[in-house]
């Protein structure tokens, strides 16, 4: 079911061709939501664009455009305001056909991509030896949520988690754990990653202050590279330890990835260098291998080199880079390549992409993105830490913020007088901390900076998960107290948009698909929290408007089928953002 804005803007199309001739089928409709419900539903600026090519006035221009308008199944007659405004009112007979179409799809009538790509998204990336703090949490979340709403258009979506398991570090951790901890080598489970940290902290002490300590890190990192079945062993270890601790970080978060950390493309970057030297990218500067970058300038205002291969024969995150996206595109077959990844990145990726096109990996068909997003700040708008300065831990900050909503749910039930069991307060209080972190970070723009507060994000009003998470529980109360099976409401049940707040629920339903398209073009979650947002508002002012339960046939069955329709809508919503539904709160 294509979106009602697609399908008015074809007519708009057909009606342009018919008015002034073939060459104005390409014109842009300039349709859009109405701003103001006195409009209309939809306001078309097409005439005023088009006043200088057809040197006609506005209205004239517009009149032309009505009169060659087929729309009468969708819309009342259509209206001009102002200079050449083109105002657009849907039929409620339309809307109820659409509805119809909704209640009897399970996919609320959003039909899969007609041409399917293969998308790569790549998102998270923590490093080995490394708790995943704060800062992973945008990367997961926002990439999560990009993957959920492609894979449910129908694209073929391969979740990368590109981390960070090679490298000169592992040579100062190798280095370390053979002699302060020669046991990890004969029992992987000798350590565990809270050792780990520390460990790695005492590993780069050492590295920064002894200079012998210095040299046997960096004759570890050959022998790892040489395939040095003891280095190799120690390596696995600290991964395996590392993977284990991540993954249930994961598991909490419901996040699926496909871990390709950039040991797997070690062995790729020899190639990646010939492959430059051979469409003679490749510049020596100063003993390194280099490509100069167009539009990337040093200081002295000379291009800027992009450092492919050290001048020790040693490579970086760029060559990397590089041979990762040239293996998605060539063995991977990717279509699209979406790297979540820090706003602060964004001219290394710039660099990156720009050289692998110059290379020929990059081909038209094919289109590399950077995602990139602002730092959590505490509420004193510094980046968010602990008291004591250093970076929050995911785990930590996740945990506090179910214990929070524990305390909040407890005090509740308590007042309410409830008799609820621990199981259900623990399970409540997982899901709203949980869902209230994610919610808070998919709700901002992605490229903003945003302030990390616990209270904000686990109110019961606003923006927030609880408040949507509370529309869908008070349509579940509606079921449970009128037994209502909501299957059982026939996909025909007519239905009566008589109460102006009901109009408004069936038209803010009836633009999800046109909001998920929106999100998988644009890569902004908050574009679908907005929606979702807009919907429980509009969902209780209909509520508290228009008695459900006891109103009387037909409108009573009507209504049901509007909680219905909301409650499906909240849900699947909800799940492409990586959050569950509650039936009870």
């Amino acid at each position: 079911m294509n979106s009602t804005l697609d399908q008015l803007k074809a007519r708009f199309s057909q009606a342009l061709v018919k008015a002034f001739g073939e060459q104005y089928g390409e014109a842009d409709p300039m349709l859009v939501p109405a701003s103001n419900p006195k409009f209309g539903d939809f306001q078309s600026n097409a005439a005023l664009a088009l006043t200088k090519q057809l040197k006609q006035a506005p209205q004239a221009i517009a009149q032309q455009i009505i009169q060659n308008l087929e729309i009468d199944d969708y819309c009342e007659t259509p209206e001009i305001a102002g200079p050449g405004f083109i105002n657009l009112r849907l039929k409620q007979e339309y809307l109820v056909s659409r509805l119809h179409r909704m209640l009897a799809s399970d996919r609320l009538g959003v039909e899969p991509v007609k041409r399917p790509q293969r998308v790569i998204v790549d998102f998270s990336s923590p490093n080995i030896a490394k708790e995943m703090h704060v800062g992973h949490l945008r990367t997961t979340i926002i990439g999560d949520a990009i993957a959920r709403v492609l894979e449910f258009q129908g694209h073929d979506v391969l979740r990368l988690n590109h981390v960070g398991d090679w490298g000169t570090q592992f040579g100062m951790l190798i280095t370390h754990l053979r002699e302060a901890c020669p046991a990890a080598l004969q029992d992987s489970d000798a350590i565990d990653l809270g050792d780990l940290v520390a460990f790695y902290r005492e590993a780069k002490q050492r590295f920064d202050e002894d200079e012998d300590f210095k040299e046997r890190s960096r004759k570890a990192v050959v022998e790892l590279q040489s395939g040095d079945p003891e280095a190799r062993k120690a390596w696995q270890i600290l991964c395996d330890q590392s993977r284990r601790e991540f993954q249930k970080i994961y598991d909490r978060l419901d996040i699926t990835l496909t871990e390709r950390g950039e040991s797997f493309y070690n062995p790729l970057l020899a190639d990646v260098v010939k492959d430059l030297a051979t469409t003679g990218l490749l510049v020596e500067d100063q003993g390194a291998q280099c490509v100069f970058l167009d539009g990337f300038t040093n200081k002295d205002g000379d291009p800027l080199p992009l450092i492919i291969q050290k001048s020790d024969g040693g490579y970086n995150y760029a060559t990397t880079d590089l041979a990762a996206i040239r293996y998605r595109i060539q063995q991977d077959g990717a279509e699209r390549i979406i790297y979540v990844v820090d706003a602060g990145q964004s001219n290394h990726f710039a660099q990156v992409f720009q050289v692998a096109r110059r290379a020929g990996w990059v081909p038209e068909t094919v289109e590399p993105i950077h995602v990139p997003f602002g730092v959590v700040r505490g509420e004193d708008g510094k980046k968010f830490k602990t008291r004591s300065g250093e970076t929050v831990r995911l785990k930590d900050l996740l945990d506090e913020a179910v214990t929070r909503a524990r305390t909040d749910l407890s005090t509740r039930v308590q007042e309410e007088g409830r008799d609820e069991s621990p199981e259900f307060i623990g399970h409540v209080a997982e899901t709203v901390g949980i869902s209230a972190v994610k919610y808070a970070d998919l709700s901002q723009n992605r490229t903003s900076d945003y302030v990390f507060s616990y209270d904000k994000m686990l109110a019961l009003q606003g923006n927030t998960a609880p408040y949507m998470l509370y529309a869908y529980v008070r349509i579940q109360g509606i079921s449970r107290k009128g037994q209502i099976d909501f299957t059982q409401i026939a996909n025909d049940v007519p239905i009566d948009l008589q109460d102006e707040s009901e109009l408004t629920l069936a038209k803010h339903l009836l633009q999800l698909d046109q909001i998920l398209a929106a999100v998988s073009v644009e890569l902004l979650p908050n574009r679908l929290c907005q929606y979702l947002f807009e919907l429980s508002q509009k969902f209780n002012q209909f509520y508290d408007r228009c008695p459900v339960l006891q109103a009387d046939e037909p409108q009573r069955t009507s209504r049901l089928a509007l909680c219905d329709l909301t409650a499906r809508t909240l849900k699947l919503g909800l799940s492409l953002l990586g959050i569950p539904v509650l039936e009870r709160m």
